[in-house]
């Protein structure tokens, strides 16, 4: 039986829900669009406290790094400094862009090991390969020996916590013979567990390839992407996302269903437009209509 108490204790609580229910439903859609820094690489050595200010002014919780130097650090910024810098402005980064091809040339450690003590001293979760050299991947065997490479990069990476990832341009897809490519390759002979994929989807529709088929294809390799457009009337170049001619209404969704965890937003170029006000539409397009 339900006595008047028990009635005004339940309807408090019913109460508490619904006034709690907005900010439990806001937590659960927090929206956490990412920007690679490569965005605004003529402004950062400028002025670095100043932009990363402008970076989260425009709305962005996350940022992948790039350009990190052993001597300057970020822009004159050692790590730890730079680290607080990005804290200071509610930003994280789960990854940053380094190139290793020191390690698949001449099998040289010494760069990754000091990316991996960077990466872990900024709190990212990433160490990604932006690119290789084109020499190293000129045959199918090269590729399967670049690809066993990246496996032991990975391991390195996991002694230390890390992740090893791979981000595509558009060369992956150059024909070695036998139906082969790099990509191919790669996502074949790598191990699945150590080495991730980060989808440039810019590149990947350039390459003439269907993002959506690569997500069907390997569930759980990707766990980043590159939001990027392709301007509708110079498809060499990039837009603000959402102007272009890339349907991310209906990749983005097949992103998160195949594991995708950061969404990034990479701009290279832009056309008569302030580069700040730039990548502010990019990320209101990405949280109010993408909701990343």
């Amino acid at each position: 039986m339900t006595t008047r108490r028990t009635f005004l204790t339940q309807a408090g609580l019913a109460t508490a829900g619904v006034l709690l229910a907005p900010q439990l439903l806001k937590a659960a859609t927090a929206h956490t669009p990412g920007l690679q820094l490569y965005s605004l690489r003529d402004q950062l050595p400028k002025d670095v406290k100043g932009v990363i200010g402008k970076v989260a002014k425009a709305g962005y919780k996350e940022v992948e790094t790039f350009g990190y130097d052993a001597k300057n650090g970020y822009w004159g910024l050692q790590s730890k400094d730079f680290s607080k810098l990005l804290k200071d402005n509610g930003l994280t980064t789960p990854s940053g862009h380094y190139g290793i091809d020191s390690f698949f040339g001449k099998g040289d450690t010494e760069d990754l090991k000091r990316y991996i003590e960077v990466a872990n001293t900024i709190g990212q979760s990433y160490v990604v390969i932006p690119s290789l050299n084109g020499e190293f991947i000129k045959t199918v065997d090269e590729c399967k020996a670049v690809a066993e490479k990246m496996n032991k990069a990975a391991d390195i990476c996991k002694a230390s916590g890390l992740k090893l990832g791979y981000h595509n341009h558009n060369f992956e897809w150059k024909p070695l013979g036998g139906g082969a490519t790099f990509y191919d390759t790669i996502l074949k002979e790598t191990d699945p567990k150590l080495v991730h994929m980060e989808m440039d989807i810019f590149w990947v529709v350039r390459a003439g390839q269907d993002p959506i088929k690569i997500f069907a294809a390997h569930p759980g390799r990707f766990a980043l992407v590159h939001v990027k457009d392709r301007d509708k009337t110079k498809p060499d170049i990039n837009t603000e996302i959402g102007k272009g001619s890339i349907d991310f209404k209906t990749i983005i969704p097949k992103a998160r269903a195949a594991g995708v965890k950061h969404f990034i937003m990479e701009q290279e170029n832009y056309t008569n437009i302030d580069p700040y006000v730039s990548i502010t539409e990019s990320c209101n397009y990405m949280k109010n209509t993408l909701h990343v």
